[in-house]
């Protein structure tokens, strides 16, 4: 899960840049920002999944649906966040840094 986590970090910075040489900073700070609000929950929930599974009784298939619902809360959360409060949205970059975070995996699927 971490290296899911990291790779969605790096491909949010590789939209990122691509963001600022296509549409200048504000362009950048939304994909940036696109790709943080689908980054930090699934870092949360990865951590405490993580956790969980450390436990003596391992794994309960309960945490991981209720850390799902608060994962997709906490997205939407932020997202609704950005668009209050970044005033120079611009909303293109930011789908395009969030569904790209969002499918960054499927590089990992490739590899294999």
């Amino acid at each position: 899960m971490l290296r899911l986590v990291s790779l969605q970090l790096i491909a949010t910075a590789v939209v990122g840049v691509l963001a600022a040489l296509l549409g200048g900073w504000p362009a950048m700070f939304s994909a940036v920002l696109g790709g943080i609000c689908c980054v930090v929950p699934n870092g949360i929930m990865a951590v405490r999944l993580f956790a969980s599974a450390q436990k003596a009784g391992g794994a309960n298939p309960a945490t991981f649906f209720i850390w799902e619902f608060i994962k997709i809360a906490l997205t939407v959360a932020l997202l609704w966040l950005t668009a209050s409060l970044y005033h120079d949205l611009n909303w293109l970059a930011l789908m395009a840094g969030f569904v790209v975070a969002l499918k960054s995996y499927i590089i990992l699927l490739f590899r294999h």
